[in-house]
């Protein structure tokens, strides 16, 4: 809905309860349950839990074509005669928005579930008391009519996504970042004593089926010669950061690239929340465990599982982001001969080293060239004045030079903001390709520049797979990418 006050659209959410006021039949129905809940089915966490509790609900209601108080009493003289379950007596409307309700509240995560249903909500933002925000992929940032009017409601709401999520919150520990039963990412502060317009949270969704390479090509975010670029790096083992700041796509173009893993390489994925989707069969999945106990003692934190990484002979490691000094073991790792990927929030290269070599992480210098590739994604207004994601650049780190105390970097790919296309710098002088990947493709010394006839190869099948063949789906281009490169074409 329009918004004529405020330069916000507003989302109204149309649901069965619409127009309904069902509120002390939920209350009925859920009594009844209560009340019978030995008789009834025993619920089995390991099935499906929406069709057991409508089940519930279908034992415990009786459908009539009108609604009339006589039929309540007979009924109920009657069951309690009978022993039977009285059954709370709806007309199908009603039913319908018990039901979902039911399943709404008690397995979606109450009046944010139609936001998290659409598959093109981002994020779901609560600021303290007022109204939900959503960041919307078509329709940017809107407002909703949900609003949260006293601390205690909104504090009861808090406390119970905390406990979908296994990861209570309390004024002593009153942050948590968490992932909900339905993989989206929740960041809770809990209690006014350190956000004092009351308790906030922010819902990061994504996508069950990540978005493919093909789909960054379409959303305009690099071309297929950068795509050939990153295939030939990553399929030789190059270290890679992919960088940007908060919300400019770094997990995403990094779950798209995992497609260029070889299908028989053995990948450990490391992350404080899990949100990297890596679709390779042999993929361990491994995740930061914090404590509540005063001290640290047994809390598993990044650090530890990177050290432990180390020993389980990994093809690849990731990083869902580096922050501290897990940074120093990452490097430690590409030092030994293993190959590493990671996020990492920076807005530019220069930013990147800067943080990389400053505390916590603290990196010496001249460690700096086991790091081979940075990618530079950002959130940007486009010529036509909408909003995209680019990838700004892929940089080349080649080296430190003591002397100087400066860093020799190659910009191999470029974006051009004033008409939005990409340029390719790093065309025969390419230090990755020429010096690192050349070598390990057979390719000699004297004829190093042949690399660039391979990129270019691999660029025009990547554009026939998508262009002519059609094939845009993440795990089509998995499995078509995956059979060439056993076969040794790709």
């Amino acid at each position: 809905m329009v918004d004529h006050k405020d330069f916000r659209h507003t989302w109204i959410p149309i649901e069965p309860t619409f127009n309904l006021d069902i509120e002390p039949l939920v209350k009925a129905v859920e009594l009844k349950c209560i009340k019978h809940g030995e008789t009834l089915p025993e619920f089995d966490e390991d099935k499906d839990k929406t069709s057991q509790l409508i089940a519930y609900i279908d034992l415990v209601t009786e459908v009539m074509q009108q609604k009339t108080v006589l039929p309540k009493i007979i009924a109920a003289k009657k069951g309690a005669k009978a022993g039977k379950i009285v059954k709370v007596r709806v007309t199908s409307a009603e039913l319908e928005g018990i039901k979902y309700l039911f399943v709404r509240d008690k397995i979606g995560i109450g009046v944010l579930e139609p936001f998290v249903l659409d598959p093109y909500t981002e994020d779901i933002s609560c600021s303290g008391l007022g109204p939900i925000y959503i960041e919307h992929k078509v329709f940017k940032s809107i407002k909703s009519i949900v609003n949260f009017m006293t601390v205690e409601d909104l504090d009861e709401f808090v406390l119970r996504l905390a406990e979908q999520t296994r990861k209570q919150v309390s004024m002593r520990n009153p942050i948590s970042d968490a992932t909900l039963p339905s993989g989206a990412r929740i960041n809770i502060v809990y209690g006014t004593d350190i956000s004092k317009r009351g308790s906030n949270f922010t819902v990061r969704q994504f996508s069950k089926v990540p978005v493919s390479i093909f789909g960054l090509i379409d959303a305009g975010s690099l071309n297929y010669q950068m795509l050939a670029y990153l295939s030939l790096a990553i399929g030789n083992g190059m270290n890679t950061f992919v960088a940007g700041e908060t919300a400019s796509g770094k997990t995403t173009l990094l779950n798209a690239i995992t497609t260029f893993f070889h299908p028989l390489a053995k990948i450990i994925t490391i992350e404080d929340t899990p949100e990297l989707q890596v679709p390779h069969e042999n993929w361990v999945r491994e995740v930061v465990q914090t404590t509540k106990s005063d001290d640290s003692s047994g809390a598993v934190t990044m650090f530890d599982l990177l050290r432990a990484a180390l020993r389980q002979r990994p093809n690849w490691i990731l990083v869902g982001e580096i922050r501290g000094e897990e940074g120093a073991i990452a490097f430690q790792a590409m030092q030994t001969g293993h190959s590493v990927m990671a996020t990492f929030h920076a807005a530019s290269v220069e930013k990147l080293i800067q943080r990389i070599t400053s505390n916590p992480i603290s990196v010496p210098k001249s460690y700096i060239d086991n790091l081979n590739l940075a990618v530079i994604m950002a959130s940007v207004k486009l010529p036509n004045g909408k909003v995209g994601r680019r990838v700004l650049a892929i940089s080349e780190i080649v080296g430190y030079d003591t002397e100087s105390e400066s860093f020799d970097i190659i910009e191999a790919f470029h974006w051009d903001k004033d008409v939005d296309k990409f340029s390719f710098p790093g065309y025969m002088t390419s230090h990755i390709l020429e010096r690192k990947i050349a070598p390990r493709l057979g390719i000699p010394t004297n004829k190093r520049t042949k690399v660039y006839a391979e990129l270019d190869r691999r660029a025009k099948i990547l554009e026939k797979m998508h262009k002519e063949q059609h094939i845009t789906d993440f795990y089509a281009i998995l499995e078509v990418l995956g059979k060439a490169q056993r076969e040794g074409l790709f």
